[in-house]
């Protein structure tokens, strides 16, 4: 019932009716052109939400949409950065050049049928509980409405749509960004599912990815245990070492890990352990400290074990660089284009969701939320997004995807993305990105202002991400 309720509602028209005193009539051209698309945008979204790939695993994900882009004109390049599931849609030439990213990574483990009861879709799969389904079509659908103004010759530049892999682990923009793909970029723009509406202003989370291995000597643990030196020792050492650090940490540290490696059977001491921890903190430079405290902890519980032990770093984010300037524009767009509107039955699936996940059932948040000035810490979360948000300035919102604080990377998200719920959200998420990309287009003195801001609080800055040399850990398909 509820896919039959999705394309009927949303290509009825997802938004409320524009006024041109508010929108520019090049702006209403952008809507017009994805109001267009939207049949299309939607079969991507839900292609992508079927094949729930995870990160660098993402070829049919990635596939349709480079095929899409290609299709409708743009230039494309695929295996950029050494990923193979990384492209870039271009089209114009000349400056501006505006960027516009995309995700379409899933996560492992929570496939979901598209209904407000948990019910695996294929069972053991991954599944979209971050909505990056909707993320890339949404991106690659606001770019097809900026080319075709250009191809029309109602805005000069170019375009750029990055499809961007492996968002939930790895960091394929590190990678893209490290190869100088946003070095010549004037703005770029990014955008993520959310149970709200707002242009974003609050950072992100700092975050290091690391694994810690020990490697010992095994032996028969009841007959001649003294002949072995125990991995395992020296990972429970870490661990309680770690653990202890909680007390002596900034309140916004996070500290989570995984015990991937301890040992086969009881009676042999375990010769390899092995740990994969993920640290994080609001700013890259307390996660640089705690960085150094855990390659110490490392070195100690080796040395009290009697193993070896090796930290590796794998991957980590930056805090998010917010350009208030930006997301000033971004909500006076998103004020103009007005409330998202969802259905009576919408609203009854995001509260019998709400009811299965033990939340407040207040459905679905529609209106726009208040800019914020002074946003604070960030509240959690953390994303590759920032790294990119370092070396150009980018300007981010989120868009209601899904109901109002039920779980997120879990199965309410992955239903909510399949149906029109999601794709209401990922159709006004196209809008509001085409109709600012359409201010930074034509104003000039926009672009600087938020130019302006981003050197000011990038001075004397040089970015480092933090992935080791060498190419992506691909892996085996």
């Amino acid at each position: 019932m509820y896919r039959v309720l999705c394309v009927a509602s949303v290509l009825s028209l997802l938004m409320p009716p524009l006024s041109a005193a508010e929108l520019t009539a090049t702006q209403e051209a952008a809507i017009a052109s994805i109001e267009a698309h939207a049949t299309e945008l939607i079969d991507l979204s839900d292609q992508i939400w079927r094949f729930a790939e995870t990160a660098l695993r993402e070829t049919r994900s990635a596939r349709v949409l480079a095929d899409h882009a290609e299709s409708l004109g743009f230039t494309v390049e695929r295996g950029i950065a050494s990923l193979p599931t990384a492209f870039v849609a271009t089209y114009g030439s000349g400056r501006p050049i505006i960027g516009v990213m995309g995700e379409y990574d899933a996560l492992p483990g929570i496939s979901q049928k598209a209904q407000p009861t948990k019910e695996s879709y294929e069972e053991g799969a991954g599944g979209h509980g971050c909505g990056h389904n909707l993320f890339g079509a949404a991106s690659l659908g606001a770019a097809i409405a900026i080319k075709e103004l250009i191809e029309a010759g109602e805005l000069t530049g170019t375009i750029r749509f990055y499809g961007t892999p492996a968002e939930e682990s790895v960091g394929g923009k590190l990678y893209m960004v490290r190869e100088g793909l946003f070095d010549d970029v004037d703005i770029a723009l990014a955008w993520h599912p959310s149970y709200e509406n707002s242009a974003d202003t609050r950072s992100s989370q700092a975050l290091v990815d690391f694994v810690v291995e020990f490697r010992g000597q095994s032996a028969h643990a009841a007959s001649d245990p003294w002949n072995g030196r125990s991995a395992l020792d020296a990972l429970e050492l870490f661990t309680f070492a770690l653990n202890q650090m909680r007390e002596h940490v900034r309140p916004s540290v996070r500290m989570h890990y995984v015990i991937q490696e301890g040992g086969d059977v009881p009676n042999v001491i375990p010769e390899r352990a092995k740990l994969w921890c993920w640290l994080r903190d609001s700013k890259h430079q307390s996660v640089d400290q705690l960085l150094e405290r855990a390659r110490q902890i490392t070195a100690g519980a080796a040395l009290a074990a009697g193993v070896e032990g090796e930290l590796r770093v794998q991957s980590g984010d930056y805090e998010m660089l917010p350009n208030m300037t930006g997301a000033r524009l971004l909500h006076n767009n998103m004020t103009a284009l007005g409330p998202l509107e969802f259905t009576d039955q919408e609203q009854e699936f995001a509260k019998a969701i709400q009811r299965a996940t033990g939340v407040e059932e207040v459905g679905l948040k529609s209106e726009l939320e208040p800019f914020e000035e002074n946003p604070g810490p960030p509240e959690g979360g953390s994303t590759d997004v920032a790294d990119v948000s370092w070396v150009v300035p980018t300007l981010h919102l989120s868009v209601t995807t899904s109901p109002y604080r039920a779980p997120w990377h879990a199965w309410p998200v992955v239903a909510s993305g399949g149906m029109s719920i999601g794709h209401k959200g990922m159709l006004y998420a196209a809008k509001a990105l085409a109709v600012t990309m359409v201010d930074l287009f034509e104003d000039e003195e926009a672009r600087a202002a938020i130019r302006s801001e981003f050197e000011e609080e990038t001075e004397g800055f040089t970015y480092k991400g933090y992935i080791p040399d060498g190419p992506p850990p691909i892996p085996a398909q």
